[in-house]
């Protein structure tokens, strides 16, 4: 398993870092850090997919993101000595990180200098993630919005023909940025092109082609 931070640095020096990590496991639903919390870990995701969920201004809350292994959160925590979690991250399934605590990262910082513009980066692509989804709850119709993440989410499941994407449609309506009614609306008439099929708690991706033709995607 590689992880975008580590990359570049030597090998013995990736060793180290993961030698100081603590591997945590985490359940089922399990909070990995709440809103609010201090921010002094950074997470490497080892196994499992889980969740960033957010509160709205209605003050309900909502997915964010969904991540799973080779990917990282709770990168502010390298950013400052008084940070706070902005965020609430759980375990979608039974699933394993390495924590890297703020400290031994400012000691790779001062070995490896160059480990700080990987950082830049992350920080640079989470801005322009956080961009173009600006841009397409304003400018892209809701109906291709819940069918993009949706799409996203199967990619982040599988690759086989069928994938089964295990969230609620609440949980893709927040990703997507819009109700519930709508986000069942557009499944179902997707499941009557016989694009997906729906069950508890669940979506199965039948036809991933055709929904990248409504999404708008090439």
């Amino acid at each position: 398993m590689r992880w975008a931070l580590l990359d570049g640095l030597p090998e013995e020096e990736v060793q180290r870092v993961l030698s100081m990590a603590r591997r945590r496991r985490f359940g089922r639903q399990e909070v990995v850090f709440h809103r609010g919390d201090p921010a002094d870990t950074l997470h490497l995701i080892a196994k499992g997919r889980f969740a960033v969920r957010v509160v709205t201004p209605l003050g309900d809350t909502a997915v964010f993101a969904v991540l799973g292994p080779g990917e990282i959160f709770g990168e502010l925590a390298l950013l400052s000595d008084d940070a706070q979690r902005t965020t609430t991250v759980a375990a979608l399934e039974p699933g394993e990180t390495l924590s890297i605590h703020r400290v031994d990262f400012d000691g790779l910082r001062s070995r490896h200098p160059e480990s700080a513009r990987v950082v830049v980066s992350i920080l640079a692509g989470q801005v322009r993630r956080l961009s173009e989804q600006l841009v397409e709850a304003l400018y892209v119709p809701a109906d291709r919005r819940v069918l993009r993440r949706l799409l996203e989410l199967a990619a982040l499941y599988g690759s086989d023909h069928e994938v089964v994407v295990p969230l609620t449609q609440e949980d893709i309506a927040g990703m997507a940025g819009t109700s519930r009614a709508t986000t069942n609306k557009v499944l179902r008439e997707a499941e009557e092109r016989s694009e997906v099929r729906l069950g508890r708690g669940r979506t199965v991706v039948v036809d991933a082609a055709a929904l990248r033709r409504r999404a708008g995607l090439r």
